[in-house]
């Protein structure tokens, strides 16, 4: 079985907005869309899944931040085929670690959050300590385009006292901490493609700074 035909958790567009949809970002202290999801999801064929708007992919969207440096882990998702097969993010720069959520993330009380781990650990290497707690920022929606037409991410941020931050997956490319002007230049540089996820992620990335101390 192809990674297309494996099976990842949904829920349809109609369960999860109910007449409140949003676009761009909405604070988890506004609504509680983990809780929405835990209550409504399925799984289908991630084949089906990337045609269908119907349905929305939740995705942990998590953010690896140093409070007392004020930096942000960042890195470019490769380029090459065999390394990154998701051709329209190839090459994308991000601030975001996560994946989807598959069954086998049943065997645990929030599957939500056993993927979000999952993924961590299997893409970085964060040579320090991680606050087990992590934090909901929010979430994303955007329709804007095809890719977020049919995900749904939930911002998820790690603390970490860590000042070293390295990719263990080859899906990443140049993966190390950065400061938040660095990521405002990457963003404004014609030389880098930044995903718009992690555009729409620098706002509550300023507010968590600006509160953190």
């Amino acid at each position: 079985m192809g990674k297309e035909d494996s099976l990842i958790m949904v829920v349809k567009t109609s369960d999860l907005f109910k007449g409140n949809s949003f676009n761009d970002f909405l604070p988890h202290s506004i609504r509680n869309y983990e809780s929405i999801i835990l209550n409504n999801y399925g799984f289908i064929t991630r084949r089906f899944a990337e045609e269908d708007s119907n349905y929305k992919q939740p995705i942990a969207y998590s953010m690896i931040v140093n409070s007392n440096t004020k930096q942000v882990f960042a890195f470019q998702r490769s380029k090459k085929t065999e390394n990154y097969g998701e051709k329209r993010l190839q090459g994308k720069f991000s601030w975001g670690v996560g994946g989807h959520v598959e069954k086998y993330d049943l065997e645990f009380t929030n599957p939500i959050r056993e993927s979000m781990l999952r993924e961590l650990y299997e893409e970085v290497d964060i040579r320090g300590a991680v606050n087990p707690n992590p934090l909901i920022l929010g979430y994303i929606n955007d329709d804007s385009n095809n890719v977020g037409k049919v995900h749904f991410g939930i911002l998820y941020l790690h603390e970490t006292d860590a000042e070293e931050i390295k990719p263990r997956d080859p899906e990443i490319d140049n993966g190390r901490l950065r400061t938040m002007n660095e990521l405002e230049e990457i963003c404004e540089s014609k030389d880098f493609d930044v995903e718009s996820w992690s555009k729409i992620a620098l706002n509550p990335l300023k507010a968590y700074f600006l509160n953190s101390h």
